[in-house]
């Protein structure tokens, strides 16, 4: 109500009772001035007498408040005229907000507070609420702890007894693997062995009977071959101790059914290698995968293996004329059998490259170092 058109007209009697009210209800405690402007950035009161009347240039943010409502706040920038009367104290903060002319437009209210002063109280508020926060978050960790230390033990009992399954699950397989391996090997191959002897020896017996010994040797022959295929059956089922039969021995019985469907196989491996089991294991699975890949999808006339080694590094190659294919291209869902290979290459410290194009064969490289 002390907002009367007579304040804005610079009327002695109504600046006299607006300043006897600012004085006693608005410049007390920590307000050190208090300023009241209209829109033309005319000074229509101040309890520093000497700024009424006096006009400044509004900033866009105080005529944003001024025109549209709401309130603002902003460290005093003492260097500027309307400021000259405050500089004595040091630094400011000013609020303002809109307030409205009984009958009439919008005006700005500012006041002025001392920066310092409002710095503390709001430490002070802070310094408050600080033991509630704290004391809050500790409440928090001391309910969440046994919980999440509970969560976390049954989470480790869970994986440790899913690897134990898993561990379990493998061992099992491995060894109904190698009894099938070994009931084949003691049983089935044996058997056709001996029959196949046996055969060799009927031919030799019969040479008045060129007819039947040609047919006996024939089926000699078929039988050697279902041995050589049953021996590379029991390979795939279960990879041969390498330790015992030599890496040599197992990627001759790896190639052997490439050499009976036709393809020239040539095989080249150094005599003087000495390999751990970790290392001769890496190289049969790369040579497995290398030439069941081949044998299955690249169709070659000639598949090359050679093992050697230079500097401290084992070499191995798996070469064919296929087909080929582009390594560009995405891997097809269920054919990651080089990806697994290049991760194991990886963790023995070497490198595992696949060399390809289409018509013109593959090369796989592997190269590990030795210790």
């Amino acid at each position: 109500p002390a907002l009367t058109r007579g304040l804005v007209d610079g009327r002695a009697a109504a600046l006299d009772r607006f300043d006897r009210l600012v004085r006693s209800r608005i410049l007390i405690g920590d307000v050190l001035r208090v300023k009241l402007w209209d829109a033309s950035g005319r000074i229509v009161y101040s309890d520093e007498t000497r700024l009424i009347g006096r006009r400044f240039e509004l900033g866009n943010t105080e005529l944003g408040v001024l025109n549209s409502g709401g309130r603002d706040a902003e460290p005093s920038d003492l260097t500027k005229p309307e400021n000259e009367f405050e500089r004595s104290f040091g630094r400011l903060l000013e609020v303002y907000t809109q307030v409205k002319l009984r009958g009439g437009g919008p005006l700005l209210f500012e006041a002025y507070y001392s920066y310092d002063d409002v710095t503390r109280r709001s430490t002070e508020v802070l310094a408050a609420f600080r033991p509630i926060t704290v004391g809050g978050l500790l409440l928090f960790l001391l309910l969440t702890v046994p919980v999440v230390w509970v969560l976390a033990r049954r989470l480790e009992t869970s994986g440790a007894e899913r690897e134990r399954l898993l561990v379990a699950a493998a061992d099992a397989s491995d060894t109904e693997r190698r009894r099938i391996a070994r009931d084949l090997h003691d049983g089935v191959v044996q058997e056709l062995a001996g029959a196949s002897f046996a055969l060799s020896a009927s031919v030799q017996e019969l040479p008045e009977r060129p007819d039947l010994a040609a047919r006996l040797d024939d089926l000699g022959s078929a039988v050697r071959r279902s041995i050589r295929s049953l021996r590379s059956l029991l390979v795939e089922i279960y990879p041969p101790d390498l330790h015992t039969g030599g890496l040599p021995a197992a990627l001759s019985d790896l190639v052997a059914p490439a050499a009976d469907s036709g393809v020239r196989v040539s095989f080249e491996v150094e005599d003087s290698l000495h390999l751990s089991h970790d290392t001769s294991a890496l190289v049969w699975r790369v040579a497995q995968e290398a030439v069941r890949n081949a044998l299955r999808h690249a169709r070659p006339e000639r598949l090359w293996l050679r093992l050697w080694s230079t500097n401290h590094a084992l070499h191995f190659e798996v070469v064919d004329d296929g087909q080929g294919f582009d390594p560009q291209e995405a891997t097809p869902e269920g054919h990651l059998g080089l990806r697994v290979l290049s991760d194991l290459a990886r963790e023995h410290g070497g490198s595992l490259t696949v060399d390809s194009a289409r018509g013109h064969g593959t090369t796989l490289r592997l190269q590990v170092p030795l210790p």
